[in-house]
């Protein structure tokens, strides 16, 4: 029996080299504008990259302008003001929370709850260090509540 707590392999890989690939047809200020519309129809950073590469072989944005994706948005004034991953964690906990209304015997989802609010923390900390958040920020579940709608 394998003791390790190491999981499979199977993901996919970035391409090597560094360069824009030969096939890219636009330009770094089409796909800097590319960026930004995305942004403003209302998509988070992640699904823009996804959008690129599926829908127009763009495989990595970085590689044709120089700048990754939360940077074209946030220098054009754009970017969201609470990190994606940060956002994502406080919906998975006001979901939780509204779960925990109706079945308030869940332990097993209580503790569920517990562990990704630990994670917000963390996270809002490490926010904090870097500048993105401001140092007053904090978590509390009203806010969360209010900022998924």
């Amino acid at each position: 029996m394998k003791k390790s707590k190491e999981k499979g392999k199977s993901h996919s890989t970035r391409p090597v080299e560094s360069a824009a690939s030969k096939w890219v047809k636009q330009s770094p200020e089409e796909v800097e504008a590319l960026v930004v519309d995305l942004a403003k129809k209302g998509t988070p950073p992640s699904m823009i990259g996804i959008i690129l590469r599926d829908q127009y072989g763009i495989p990595l944005v970085k590689h044709i302008t120089g700048k990754s994706i939360l940077q074209i948005l946030r220098e054009r004034g754009v970017a969201p003001q609470i990190p994606e991953d940060l956002l994502n964690l406080m919906k998975r906990a006001v979901r939780i929370r509204r779960h925990l209304d109706e079945h308030p015997k869940d332990y097993h989802s209580r503790r569920g709850l517990q562990l990704i609010e630990s994670k917000i923390h963390r996270l809002v900390k490490y926010y904090k260090s870097v500048g993105v958040l401001p140092p007053t920020w904090e978590y509390t579940p009203e806010l969360a509540q209010l900022l998924v709608r």
